[in-house]
């Protein structure tokens, strides 16, 4: 049988295109090989797969077991006393061949035997537990692995490549529409700053896609910055984006910037008055914050009113991002700084 031979770091987001595209043959089971996935094809997908510069082999394929993970996985388990069975997680995040999630305290006493399920039934080299989610000025994850050892992946997201170990930095999969619009953007020609770079959440699809001239991305995590600097060469856009470690009230310049991207929570508002000093005349600021529901268009008129002094804005659009917390939400508001 025809195999396509597709790097798993690419297997998260290409798979399900291929499946939409009607190109994998449906009654066969997809693979692992190494840090490979086989998938099985169609005949009519060979030019479409070799187009896109992937191997075809050829295989053995399975009939595809089309029972649920989350039955197969309860299935597994179900020895394991009653009230930890029922609070199995039957949603996960995966990340390459990493496996990401929560944990009930009461399945602790079981956590290796679930990890080693987790892995078999999702084939995955690592399974972590999210302890606490982020924390800290860094939002850092708590991550305790369960099975396997492997910390560091590769996310295929909209045609970028995220790099990251998912023990050291945080990856927000709730932004992913926001990601998606920074990628879809016009910046022909533009000078763009992140004041919030992290691993390149934004910068790398604006910087790809976006036409701008330059993006200086900066971040003060030094794990972060890592990660961003390796992700801006294998997404080869050394030539537009400026890596930059440390703190982003430390850019120097003003009024040169035509873009900022200010997509921190929580405490933006504090580093409004570097944005304004960055801005353009003319120049636009994606100011991400969370606000209760009721409240997002009243406090960001507020906190750039506070800031501008005689200089006057607009509001252009503000859009949920995410649900952050009961009756609160992650915002983007595009803000044009008129003078």
């Amino acid at each position: 049988m025809k195999m396509a031979k597709i790097p798993s770091s690419d297997a998260y987001d290409l798979i399900p295109e291929l499946l939409r595209l009607d190109l994998v043959n449906r009654h066969a089971k997809i693979s692992k090989e190494g840090d490979y996935r086989l998938v099985p094809i169609l005949d009519s997908a060979m030019d479409e797969i070799c187009a896109r510069g992937y191997e075809i082999v050829e295989g053995d394929a399975h009939s595809r077991d089309r029972t649920p993970p989350q039955i197969r996985i309860k299935n597994a388990l179900a020895d394991l006393p009653e009230d930890v069975l029922c609070q199995l997680p039957m949603r996960w995040e995966t990340v390459g061949d990493i496996v990401i999630i929560k944990l009930h305290p009461s399945a602790d006493p079981y956590k290796s035997r679930i990890g080693d399920v987790y892995a078999s039934e999702l084939d995955a080299d690592t399974v972590c537990v999210d302890r606490s989610g982020v924390s800290g000025e860094f939002r850092q994850p708590s991550m305790e692995l369960i099975h396997g050892s492997k910390t560091k992946s590769t996310r295929l997201e909209n045609g970028i490549k995220y790099c990251f170990d998912v023990t050291k930095v945080m990856f927000a999969s709730g932004n992913v529409d926001e990601r998606e619009r920074m990628k879809n953007l016009d910046c022909t020609g533009e000078t763009v700053v992140d004041m919030f770079a992290g691993i390149g959440y934004f910068t790398l699809p604006l910087a790809k896609f976006s036409g701008a001239k330059k993006v200086i991305a900066c971040e003060k995590n030094p794990d972060s910055y890592e990660f961003l600097v390796n992700n801006v060469e294998i997404n080869e856009v050394s030539h537009i984006v400026q890596p930059m470690l440390g703190d982003n009230r430390d850019i120097p310049g003003e009024c040169f910037a035509d873009r900022i991207l200010m997509g921190y929570v929580q405490i933006t508002s504090e580093f409004i008055p570097k944005a304004l000093q960055l801005i353009k005349p003319g120049g636009m600021i994606h100011y991400h914050d969370t606000f209760y529901i009721n409240e997002y268009e009243e406090k960001v008129n507020e906190a750039f009113t506070k800031h501008c002094g005689d200089r006057r804005f607009v509001v252009e659009g503000i859009r949920e991002v995410k649900s952050f917390a009961p009756s609160v939400s992650h915002y983007v508001a595009d803000v044009r700084i008129l003078g």
